[in-house]
């Protein structure tokens, strides 16, 4: 009798199991791969998306190059932002986009920052003193060479005739927030980062903003990729463009595309 109760509740454990598993594959929230300067601003998204009773979505950030280069890689995420258009038009040519779900979420401003502790004032314009301010000092900047924030630097730095000055004077992050760190440390005197990105930290502040003629206008384009499975992630992604979520990414700097 013992063991027909054993094995009668060893059954019920399996079934359970069973049934467990597509329900807990429905709560879990689609996986996002966001660009390294959304982290605020896509958290309050998600916090405000599972506030209505949705699963909250998982959020991976780092530099939108490495971002694309894991999605070819064949990442299992749902969502990609990317910090600009190249990045995104990389992996929608990779055939990993899926058609029709691609649009401009946010745009942003490219401001020159110095550590809070040691401000500093330039007026951004052609031939501006940047090497002669930074001293014995190094700028920290996002690798021009990859990532959208070094690359709309570069691109500001170049239009502007100040490059070929500081190009042998760099401090290279791996994302635009790595780059931010450096300043924070005081280990740069001077950096260049998103306009969000200084909003978020209390060690930085804005020693001057990039004209937009300077570079490329910066848009961050958002896409559900080809394998998505997550049910959410097409409902995230239009909650993201709404009004609604429009409102969260204005709260923290971007403006609307």
């Amino acid at each position: 009798m013992q063991k027909v109760i054993l094995r009668a509740l060893a059954l019920l454990a399996i079934f359970l199991h069973i049934s467990l598993v597509p329900a807990m594959a429905q709560q879990r929230g689609p996986l996002v791969l966001a660009a390294a300067s959304m982290q605020e601003a896509m958290t309050a998204a998600a916090d405000a998306w599972a506030a209505r009773r949705h699963a909250r979505p998982v959020l991976s950030f780092a530099a939108s190059s490495a971002l694309a280069r894991q999605i070819k890689s064949g990442a299992p995420a749902d969502l990609f932002v990317s910090a600009d258009e190249d990045w995104m038009d990389d992996v929608e040519k990779a055939g990993f986009v899926q058609r029709g779900s691609r649009a401009d979420l946010a745009g942003n401003q490219l401001v020159l920052i110095a550590p809070a502790r040691m401000p500093v004032r330039l007026r951004i314009a052609r031939n501006m003193p940047l090497a002669r301010t930074l001293g014995d000092s190094r700028l920290a900047m996002a690798n021009p060479d990859s990532v959208p924030a070094g690359k709309y630097g570069k691109a500001a730095l170049t239009m502007l005739g100040i490059w070929p000055s500081v190009a042998n004077r760099l401090a290279l992050g791996d994302n635009v927030r790595s780059a931010m760190a450096l300043v924070e440390r005081g280990e740069a005197r001077l950096g260049i980062v998103y306009a969000t990105d200084a909003r978020a930290s209390k060690d930085v502040m804005v020693a001057g903003t990039f004209p937009p003629g300077s570079h490329e206008p910066i848009r961050y384009p958002i896409a559900r990729l080809a394998k998505s499975q997550s049910a959410d992630a097409e409902g995230f992604r239009r909650f993201l463009l709404s009004d609604a979520g429009q409102s969260i990414l204005a709260r923290y700097g971007f403006s609307r595309p």
